[in-house]
């Protein structure tokens, strides 16, 4: 089975090749754009067939030199700074890319698994994965709306092979160093702390008090294990599922619940006790900067995944790890 994964040095990529090496895949096509090139650091413990540059892989497409050779598509590859302005270059890279892969996966019959994201749903409250509770914030958003759109109506008129969109909420874990802002607040907290013996947040913002605005923190762990249960399902089972699903653990936390987390995680590893929200604030292990003037109107301070059809349709049954849980998880990976 020749595999092709896009974005395949960044975070969520590389982990999808690693759980295809514990699993005995080896035949992977690596696609990625090495002009950041510590980003390799990520694919120096992994086993692949080959390294593709982006640009080579998509005129190699376009140029069908991959007609009838690969079997399965992981579509990972995005510029995924939300904060991004330039919106050609944002569209170029994750609506045109997208629409190309995914008219190769339906000529060639392949199995197309890509990422969506939680961005699509903007300031929204209600996050169920449907055209009217899409209004996002910023052009990374809009891009991964659009795309989802373009499937949508790949669905409507058939499918030659299945198509899966996951709508990743705030993904943390191993492989994100390379991320630089665009690293999750627990690799913030976590350098922050080591560094200065505290954590910092922003102060609240839209009503939301010091550190209460709360997202859907998930585990890149519990990520991967969404993107393996629909490659399970295309490679073994007869039912090839379909379908744009959220991709969040169903449970929304307080970034004061996170970097309490990845303290506590910390006091652990150094042999302290847990101490509670008011005794880090107190103590100055926990403050509070003023908000990003350029987040202004473009920063969502609720998300919760929405999970029921990752449940009922895409028969998802495993659970999640609770934020304390994948937290350490990720800081003994960092501490070792």
């Amino acid at each position: 089975m020749l595999v092709a994964v896009t974005g395949a040095a960044g975070f969520i990529g590389s982990n999808i090749i690693k759980e295809l090496n514990r699993r005995g895949h080896f035949d992977i096509i690596a696609v990625d754009n090495l002009t950041n090139g510590d980003k390799c650091r990520n694919l120096a413990d992994v086993d692949i067939l080959d390294f593709v540059d982006k640009e080579d892989f998509i005129q190699a497409i376009v140029d069908g030199e991959y007609d009838n050779q690969l079997d399965y598509i992981f579509h990972q590859g995005a510029c995924s700074a939300t904060v991004e302005a330039n919106g050609r270059y944002i569209m170029k890279n994750n609506y045109e890319y997208s629409c190309l892969l995914l008219e190769y996966a339906q000529k060639n019959e392949v199995p197309f698994i890509y990422a969506s994201s939680a961005a699509t749903y903007g300031a929204g409250k209600i996050f169920v994965e449907d055209r009217e509770n899409e209004v996002p914030l910023n052009a990374y958003g809009y891009s991964k709306m659009l795309f989802d759109q373009t499937v949508r109506r790949y669905f409507s008129g058939g499918l030659r092979a299945p198509v899966v969109g996951l709508k990743y909420f705030n993904v943390y874990g191993h492989r994100e160093f390379h991320k630089g802002r665009m690293a999750s607040v627990v690799l913030h907290n976590f350098r922050q702390y080591q560094e200065h013996g505290g954590v910092k947040l922003f102060e609240g913002c839209q009503g939301y008090e010091n550190g209460g605005q709360t997202r859907d923190f998930i585990s890149v762990e519990d990520v991967v294990r969404v993107n393996m249960h629909f490659f399970d399902n295309h490679t073994q089972k007869p039912d090839e599922l379909s379908g744009i699903f959220n991709c969040g653990t169903g449970v929304a936390r307080s970034f004061n619940d996170l970097a309490l987390a990845t303290i506590n995680a910390c006091r652990k590893a150094e042999g302290n006790n847990p101490i509670d929200l008011a005794t880090a604030v107190t103590q100055g292990i926990l403050e509070y900067t003023t908000f990003p003037g350029d987040l202004a109107g473009k920063y969502q301070c609720f998300t919760q995944s929405n999970n029921t059809r990752l449940i009922k349709e895409g028969g998802y049954k495993t659970a999640f790890l609770t934020l304390e849980q994948g937290v350490e998880n990720y800081v003994k990976l960092l501490l070792s």
